[in-house]
């Protein structure tokens, strides 16, 4: 409990001390006024004032109004991170938790306590943190940096899991630093496990637009060879994030991006490599959302034929592993022989580019 919290209950709780009455000095022989009743009257007041306080503070305890939150001293080494959490606890590092890990040490300890709720049956922890993943994070790292006094704070919490989900998701709607990706992952798998995959309900019970709910389930269908084109999960932000997905339910659309994907997944890690700056998001979503037109390349470079006339009589629209499309213009002048000897180039012509159509 909080001290103020625990000062304030313990002084309404506190047992009436007596009051001495006021008496006229012994021996004394001249008059001596009679004494106010005022003070006896204050005291009066005051003692029924107390026991008024005490009477409706014991009464909002027991209805619930008022209870005590025992807050705790923990090891962090004892208290894992619930799986539902949205944030990803292995891609927390010292300098995403740099201003936390400060804030911690210039006022000598952590002041917010987490939310944590207790475990059975697990030998290596006693707790799960359900909200306050960056300050458990903060707490180990300064134990295992020069500061092994410093001790996890936190209040316990009983909650089901979809109460903790709730509450995770509550604090984590605040936090700029959990990705979009996160959340949605995180609500998808929510979804299923506490809301029988009727997003009505869960979009009420989480008080979000259906609409925007299933805008970040669409996102978290984005397969880890497509994430893995960025630099960082952190990037795929919802909206740019969106349409990409749509792409890829094109069934003829997906393999060019993945395909893409794959590319600049391996120029990424190149750039790491060499400590280059990685390609910024808004450039892979470019490359991703335009692999499926540049899977098809233009017609004039790949084949077109002139009639004796001057007027284009065939020409090659488009070849990609689907196929090829062959366009037979009007009006070229062509006779029906040439027309078929054109086809046959355009066949060679096809296979010479890597782009042949196979029976």
């Amino acid at each position: 409990m909080a001290r103020k919290q625990s000062d304030y209950l313990a002084a309404l709780l506190a047992d009436d001390e007596g009051v001495p009455e006021s008496t006229t000095p012994a021996g004394s022989t001249a008059a001596a006024p009679e004494p106010s009743p005022a003070p006896d009257l204050r005291m009066q007041r005051a003692r029924g004032t107390t026991l008024l306080g005490r009477e409706s503070a014991l009464a909002r305890v027991a209805s619930g109004e008022v209870r005590q939150v025992t807050q705790l001293l923990l090891d962090p080494a004892k208290v894992r991170v619930w799986s539902g959490n949205a944030r990803s606890y292995e891609h927390l590092s010292e300098a995403s938790c740099q201003e936390l890990i400060d804030s911690i040490v210039a006022e000598g300890g952590q002041k917010v306590p987490a939310v944590v709720r207790r475990i059975e049956g697990d030998p290596d922890y006693d707790y799960e943190v359900i909200a306050g993943t960056r300050r458990h994070w903060s707490i180990s790292w300064l134990r295992a940096h020069s500061y092994p006094e410093m001790m996890f704070v936190a209040q316990v919490a009983q909650l089901d899991d979809e109460a903790a989900f709730r509450l995770a998701d509550l604090e984590n709607r605040a936090r700029k630093d959990v990705s979009d990706l996160e959340r949605a992952r995180n609500y998808a798998a929510a979804l299923k496990s506490h809301y029988g995959n009727h997003q009505s309900r869960m979009a009420e019970r989480l008080k979000l637009s259906k609409g925007w709910l299933s805008k970040m389930l669409k996102v978290a269908s984005l397969p880890d060879a497509v994430v893995a084109a960025f630099a960082s999960p952190a990037e795929v932000q919802l909206k740019p994030a969106y349409p990409l997905a749509q792409a890829l339910d094109d069934r003829l659309a997906a393999p060019a991006i993945l395909r893409t994907a794959k590319a600049l997944s391996v120029e990424q890690a190149s750039r790491a490599k060499t400590g280059s700056p990685a390609l910024p998001a808004a450039e892979v979503l470019t490359r991703l959302l335009a692999a499926p037109r540049a899977d098809e390349a233009p017609a004039a470079s790949m084949f077109s034929w002139t009639s004796d006339h001057g007027r284009t009589g065939l020409s090659v629209v488009s070849a990609n592993r689907q196929g090829a499309t062959v366009r037979v213009h009007a009006g070229s002048g062509a006779r029906i022989d040439e027309l078929v000897d054109a086809f046959r180039e355009a066949l060679v012509a096809l296979e010479e580019q890597g782009k042949g159509v196979r029976p």
